[in-house]
């Protein structure tokens, strides 16, 4: 039975939708038949679930349209091939939008993560490529990495207008500065922060509560909501239902497929989480550039899993490029 017709037949919400009532749902993939399916209200992708996309056959006639249309003042095989990425994030982003109510994400490549003009000039033509296919601008967000760097393209970005998405958050300061800078949102990744304590730290309750990546989004959402910050916050990269449940009532949650048909299939209660009232009061932080430096350098987890993040992302982007290079080539 679908979700849907669960709901038709005023049986008890299963836990998607009763999450649904309290924090805003995105689908973490650039799948479109998994959007079609969980109907969710925003959708994020990245060069990982591009690289995915790109791989799977229903989007081969897209890539070859892409490349059939390729400008022909473009000639090196090397900026044809960073051109179509680009047109292949726009375009998926694109059909995502015809698919959603809300909003999808965008993400500049994360080799531009320490060059703030550099990530601001790709963002622009990011958002000029989507006004080019006649796509709503407003319900795009630009997707950076949170590095210094990134948090000081996405103010630029946010003071002209253009929404951003600040990714790979693994630190207060980060989301504070963040914050700080307008942006609109920010994603708090909770499943990898959990992977480096039980690697580094042993750690192995079964309690959604002690996991360490939960109780990072707990510190941020209070501290945001305690001073008025208006920017929202995501959680990201989850590793089980539990963290999900652990979360709700958070701005927002993205989530996989898979954890998206486990919520389906439970019909447990949900609690609302957040906000939590007793949470303590959190000082204002100091957010200068050596402030965040030093809290990013004082922090292993949050150090080791910003630059892995953006590692693995341009790896992905690099085999996506590859991969569209070899179909140029054909």
């Amino acid at each position: 039975m679908t979700h849907d017709s669960m709901h038709s037949n005023n049986k008890k919400d299963d836990q998607l939708t009763a999450l649904a009532k309290v924090s805003r749902l995105v689908a973490d993939t650039g799948d479109l038949s998994a959007i079609e399916q969980f109907k969710p209200t925003d959708a994020t992708t990245n060069p990982s679930l591009l690289l995915k996309a790109a791989q799977d056959p229903q989007y081969n006639h897209l890539i070859d349209q892409l490349i059939q249309d390729c400008p022909k003042q473009i000639t090196s095989p090397e900026h044809q091939a960073t051109y179509l990425c680009d047109q292949l994030a726009i375009m998926i982003g694109k059909h995502i939008l015809e698919k959603i109510e809300g909003r999808v994400s965008t993400e500049v490549d994360a080799m531009l993560s320490f060059d703030t003009n550099a990530t601001v000039n790709k963002a622009r033509q990011l958002i000029q490529g989507y006004r080019q296919n006649n796509a709503d601008t407003e319900r795009v967000l630009i997707k950076i990495a949170g590095t210094w760097e990134g948090l000081e393209a996405a103010r630029i970005l946010s003071a002209e207008g253009i929404h951003c998405n600040v990714t790979l958050i693994f630190n207060l300061l980060q989301a504070a500065k963040a914050a700080e800078a307008n942006v609109y949102l920010i994603s708090p990744f909770i499943g990898r922060i959990l992977d480096w304590h039980k690697k580094h730290r042993d750690f192995n309750s079964a309690n959604p509560m002690d996991d360490p990546g939960v109780q990072s989004v707990h510190q941020i959402y209070h501290y945001l909501k305690q001073h008025d910050k208006k920017t929202l916050v995501m959680g990201a990269s989850f590793r089980n239902i539990g963290e999900i449940q652990a979360l709700a009532g958070c701005d927002a949650l993205t989530i996989s497929p898979a954890l998206l048909t486990e919520l389906t299939n439970s019909n447990d209660p949900l609690p609302t989480i957040l906000p939590n009232p007793e949470h303590p009061t959190q000082a204002p932080l100091e957010l200068s550039e050596t402030a965040f430096r030093w809290a990013l350098n004082q922090d292993p987890a949050a150090s080791f899993l910003l630059n892995q993040g953006i590692r693995q992302f341009h790896n992905d982007y690099l085999a996506l490029k590859k991969l569209i290079l070899e179909k140029c080539l054909k």
